[in-house]
């Protein structure tokens, strides 16, 4: 590419703020032949709440990880207890990460018969999905809680004294948050009246 196309400005992006290819993107090379790249300020607004918990979660278990690792190798006397919390832990950090697929509609989705599909058959068939994700985290709520009440206080830790149900209410919540968030999804999805299943290129934010 010559000089005046770099230095003319950036080529219009396509639709959605996509550009084809590194081309298209703005010019970091200016007339002078220095290199003026700008990092996007960061943005930590819309941020939704189970991220942070997920955050901490795993921040708890990269020092219940860290501390077995030293207690092993270091001081050559490993803390027994540290293998099961942190196997639980990672429990906590995958229930509430899953939360965050759910926000942004990212799970695993097989669009590729939607593309075949009559326009109104496949509203009728993104609506179902989004009915029966609803449904599917509403009874993971239900069996998890009948799970917890059978267990009671009985079931308790290998290593350390605590109740399993502590695991267990993580995984209670986890579902709850998922099932609250399928709703909002859901909603979304009517209020614009498509679905990413429909327009696999497109995200929530879009409209």
């Amino acid at each position: 590419m010559s000089d005046t196309a770099r230095t003319a400005g950036p080529v219009a992006p396509h639709a959605h703020g996509h550009v084809a290819t590194i081309d298209d993107m703005a010019p970091v090379m200016g007339a002078d032949g220095e290199f003026h790249a700008q990092d996007e300020a960061v943005d930590l607004s819309g941020t939704p709440p189970e991220a942070w918990v997920a955050l901490a979660f795993f921040w708890v278990l990269g020092g219940v990880v860290f501390y077995q690792f030293f207690t092993r190798y270091v001081l050559n006397d490993s803390a027994a207890w540290t293998e099961e919390i942190a196997r639980y832990l990672l429990i906590a950090v995958v229930f509430t990460g899953a939360t965050l697929g759910v926000v942004k509609n990212n799970h695993i989705q097989v669009d590729f018969f939607y593309r075949y599909m009559p326009r109104r058959m496949a509203r009728a068939m993104a609506t179902a999905v989004d009915i029966l994700r609803i449904a599917f985290f509403a009874a993971a709520v239900v069996l998890t809680l009948m799970m917890m009440l059978k267990l009671g206080s009985n079931s308790r830790m290998t290593m350390v004294d605590l109740p399993m149900n502590w695991v267990y209410g993580v995984c209670l919540v986890g579902f709850a948050m998922m099932a609250f968030r399928s709703v909002l999804v859901a909603r979304r999805h009517y209020q614009r009246g498509w679905t990413v299943l429909e327009r696999p290129m497109t995200e929530m934010t879009d409209d």
